[in-house]
């Protein structure tokens, strides 16, 4: 199968390793000319994902229309705050006229859009609605894809059967496991939850607190995701599988968390201004927030942890007050 993935951030480029691997034809889309000569001179991503040799047979695109043309399945793997801006760029080279092979576009980015608060792939949808459209996520860090760790993840698509079962054996090898589900809301949901959640964890570990503290937050945090997925149209069993439960454990313990790692400096005492401005962290659980507290706000959804982590990252409220907060509420009864 013939794949094109931009830009060639980190999982833009594990996902190409990933899938030369298996023997498809794989496009990389660098962002800039001086990217993709640099990726082409030293066949490695030094800028964005160092220490990862590119096979020769990965081929580094200079330019959208004739990596496009070719391409059976593009694969979108922005931050979701560029996802509209990337369709739209696209956008002229993915016509049925410009580009008669393709038949999916997958985004791989898990975090709301700010301003509008839609789900990812629904500004696809939104930008793109000729073409179908599916997503791909799990607990997975873009290094242990590359080097070809045991992993599992899940394909969330409205496909027919017959299509979405083609795009699981496709990107599914004797190192990754892909499995299917039609609930896309739900899949989305829960990839944009785990991260704010992560942020806490984070926040928990640069405190010092340790395993019992971490063991609760998990917990109600898996129950808060729950209740806010279900409410915003996700199933229940969704957040009990790997793009729920499953990428909550990873992002809020891996080393190699972003977001867990944003909440954990935060904690020690750096500024949000010289973690995401500064230091260049792409962290989508902090921007997620904000869009989760005015979702939760506006339809009536109970999201005590949620609620205190928008208070410590967007009104200055300590984090051993929002610690208080939390442990004061009244008792009650153990709920999901």
């Amino acid at each position: 199968m013939n794949f094109c993935i931009l830009p060639a951030g980190a999982w833009g480029t594990a996902m190409a390793i990933h899938l030369n691997r298996l023997g498809h034809t794989v496009t990389l889309l660098p962002r800039t000319q001086e990217e993709a000569f640099e990726m082409t001179t030293h066949r490695e991503n030094k800028q964005f994902f160092p220490g990862h040799h590119l096979d020769d047979s990965i081929q580094i695109g200079m330019e959208y229309k004739p990596a496009l043309m070719e391409a059976e399945v593009v694969i979108l793997a922005c931050p979701s705050k560029f996802l509209r801006s990337v369709c739209g760029e696209i956008r002229p080279f993915v016509t049925k006229d410009n580009a008669r092979a393709l038949k999916l576009i997958i985004v791989l980015c898990k975090g709301l859009e700010p301003k509008t608060n839609e789900l990812p792939l629904t500004a696809l949808r939104q930008e793109l609605p000729e073409i179908p459209g599916g997503l791909l996520s799990g607990p997975s860090f873009a290094s242990q894809v590359a080097l070809g760790q045991p992993t599992a993840m899940v394909f969330g698509s409205n496909l027919d059967a017959d299509t979405s079962a083609q795009i699981q054996e496709a990107i599914s090898g004797n190192r990754i496991r892909i499995y299917t589900t039609d609930d896309v809301d739900g899949v989305g949901l829960g990839g944009c939850l785990k991260n704010v959640y992560a942020i806490a964890a984070g926040i928990c570990d640069g405190l010092g607190f340790r395993d019992n503290a971490k063991a609760a937050l998990l917990t109600r945090s898996l129950a808060e995701m729950v209740r806010i997925g279900r409410a915003l149209g996700g199933r229940m069993e969704t957040f009990y599988g790997l793009s729920g439960f499953g990428d909550l454990v990873l992002t809020c313990n891996g080393q190699e968390s972003r977001n867990r790692t944003f909440g954990e400096c935060f904690a020690k005492g750096e500024s949000i201004r010289s973690l995401i401005e500064e230091k260049g962290m792409t962290v989508e659980g902090y921007w997620t927030c904000r869009s989760f507290h005015e979702l939760c706000n506006a339809k009536g959804i109970d999201a005590p942890i949620l609620n205190q982590l928008y208070g410590i990252l967007y009104e200055g409220q300590s984090a051993e007050n929002a610690l208080g907060a939390l442990m004061s509420r009244d008792l009650k009864h153990e709920r999901f």
